[in-house]
């Protein structure tokens, strides 16, 4: 597994990493929200209990790209931390779709890589690694033009984590393996905010990245 003895591991990212998290941090059991982040913290902390790991869940619900990058020294930098997440970009790619004529909202394509870029440049001499987890949205159709958008701002992250030699979790690819068996209203009202099943299984996404290891202590 990556994440070594005392590493502090931050969650960066919207509504569906914040998920209720405590203010001004979601650190520590009851305050890192009902989501993915949630069962992260479990179970490094159940399957390493011995590294002493110590996560951080810093989503804010509504964020975009945009305003990822404002809060980024704040939110991320000063937590001094060893690991990064960053799981960004569907509300880049709503706003467009319910919100149209809010342009000043809109984040497109160009400006959502170069809000990346400048994150990711910002945050590599720092740290010991990151993880892109792409944006994902529950419906398993591709013709659907939200899909089509959210899977072009997905192939941004997917290149960028090539580029840069960083971690990739591809969290529309988990999801549409369980949508070949659940229709996404099983999972999800609005496509964007998953169910407890979501969750776990944006959770295991993101912790094979990082090389967990699921039969350790076994």
């Amino acid at each position: 597994m990556r994440i070594e003895t005392n590493d502090v591991l931050v969650l960066q990212g919207d509504s569906t990493t914040d998920c209720g998290r405590a203010r001004p941090y979601g650190e520590g059991w009851g305050s890192l929200g009902n989501g993915y982040a949630q069962n992260v913290g479990a179970l490094l902390d159940g399957v390493y209990p011995e590294r002493h790991i110590r996560v951080i869940n810093m989503g804010v619900s509504g964020n975009t790209s945009r305003d990822l990058r404002a809060r980024w020294e704040e939110d991320t930098m000063a937590l001094k931390p060893n690991w990064v997440t960053i799981m960004i970009g569907i509300n880049d790619i709503w706003r467009q779709y319910d919100r149209p004529l809010h342009k000043e909202q809109h984040v497109y394509v160009d400006e959502y890589e170069a809000n990346l870029r400048a994150i990711i440049e910002r945050t590599l001499p720092d740290v010991k690694g990151l993880v892109l987890m792409t944006p994902f949205y529950m419906e398993q159709y591709r013709k659907d033009a939200m899909r089509a958008s959210t899977d072009q701002y997905g192939a941004v992250v997917k290149r960028l984590s090539e580029e840069y030699g960083v971690l990739l979790a591809d969290t529309q690819a988990a999801m549409d393996v369980y949508f070949q068996q659940y229709d996404p209203i099983s999972m999800s009202w609005d496509r964007v905010h998953p169910n407890h099943v979501g969750s776990m299984i944006l959770t295991r996404c993101l912790l094979e990245a990082l090389e967990f290891d699921w039969r350790k202590g076994l």
